[in-house]
């Protein structure tokens, strides 16, 4: 079952691109987060989004706001699309696919992939609450980013 808005975020520590542990509770003593689930590094609607949350990320500053990409790749897998794409946030491997099943994003089977991530995005507010949740059953869209921006704002 998805988590909903309203509920407390599972929190979790998930390995990122350069191998180091990231751990949600810490990161929300920074700000809220901006937690993003894809299904793939390289592939096509996983690069746009990633890089939009990219280029957006001095907007994202100015509300103290921290992305996270969650996906079941290797941390490898990561740290070479990170390099490729200028990614300037953490990509976190969920390897073992622990995180997508406590936020309930697990795609159980895209085009011959078991069990990888659905395109979902979360915005935690500092308190660890779900102020915004949308899970895509299309990998092929992309997260409505005006609502991410209008959760964050309602956050100030």
């Amino acid at each position: 079952m998805t988590v909903a808005v309203g509920d407390k975020a599972p929190d979790f520590t998930l390995t990122n691109q350069d191998r180091t542990p990231v751990t949600l509770a810490e990161e929300l003593k920074k700000g809220p987060v901006v937690l993003a689930f894809f299904p793939a590094a390289f592939s096509g609607t996983c690069t746009k989004e990633m890089c939009t949350f990219r280029d957006s990320m001095s907007e994202l500053n100015r509300v103290s706001a921290n992305v996270l990409g969650v996906s079941t790749d290797t941390f490898f897998a990561l740290k070479a699309w990170a390099d490729a794409q200028r990614l300037t946030f953490p990509l976190l491997s969920d390897y073992n696919k622990t995180v997508i099943t406590q936020y309930g994003v697990v795609n159980p089977d895209m085009i011959g992939l078991h069990n990888i991530a659905k395109r979902a995005t979360f915005v935690i507010d500092r308190n660890g609450i779900i102020r915004h949740s949308e899970v895509l059953e299309d990998a092929r869209n992309e997260p409505d980013y005006e609502k991410v921006r209008s959760a964050l704002a309602g956050l100030r």
